[in-house]
């Protein structure tokens, strides 16, 4: 018999912030869903590189057979986990925070710092994006590939990075949104 308590699958999706604007509603909404959609690819990515993984090492071991494409599919899941994910995250506020200097300062000039910080997020987020973007074009229309002997085309990272990174950007850009109109509703006081 399970004693454990199992957590209802509503517990890690995170609701849509109420602040959020209302026209970006539908969009937040989309993120949400498209989020939860990415979650699912990251977890299969990240299943199949660990077995990938571990048939490299039973291969290399017990056949001494040549690994070359093993490491490089890992590593285009890996990356691909990553990036995808990274919405999903940032949508829980799951990164890592210092609270050092928010314990320091006063309420609202805290929330002035979480202002700043998100706004400097997007900002950094979207060039990240926006650099993704021309690596992908450049290796697409260059036809670039790895330089292992098998050589898969690097457009694959590159579109799992840009992808991800809008991903990111969008979900940073609508968390701003809100946080700024919830700092106006908390500028303006009760009515």
């Amino acid at each position: 018999m399970m004693d454990a308590v199992l957590e209802p699958a509503s517990a890690f999706v995170p609701a849509v912030d109420p602040d959020t604007p209302r026209v970006l509603m539908p969009l937040a909404r989309l993120l949400s869903w498209a989020n939860r959609g990415m979650l699912f690819i990251g977890m299969v990515a990240l299943l199949i590189a660990s077995f990938v993984l571990t048939y490299s090492v039973v291969s290399r071991y017990f056949m001494h057979a040549s690994t070359d494409w093993q490491d490089e599919a890992a590593v285009f899941c890996l990356v691909g986990a990553t990036f995808l994910c990274s919405a999903f995250v940032q949508q829980l506020r799951g990164h890592i925070g210092i609270e050092a200097i928010a314990s320091w300062l006063p309420p609202s000039a805290n929330r002035l710092r979480m202002l700043f910080v998100d706004a400097l997020c997007v900002a950094f987020c979207a060039l990240f994006a926006w650099k993704s973007w021309t690596l992908l074009h450049e290796a697409w229309v260059d036809k670039q590939t790895t330089s292992s002997s098998w050589a898969p085309p690097l457009w694959i990272p590159y579109s799992l990075m840009a992808g991800g990174m809008i991903l990111l950007t969008l979900q940073l850009a609508v968390q701003l949104a809100a946080r700024i109109n919830g700092f106006g509703k908390r500028m303006k006081g009760p009515r």
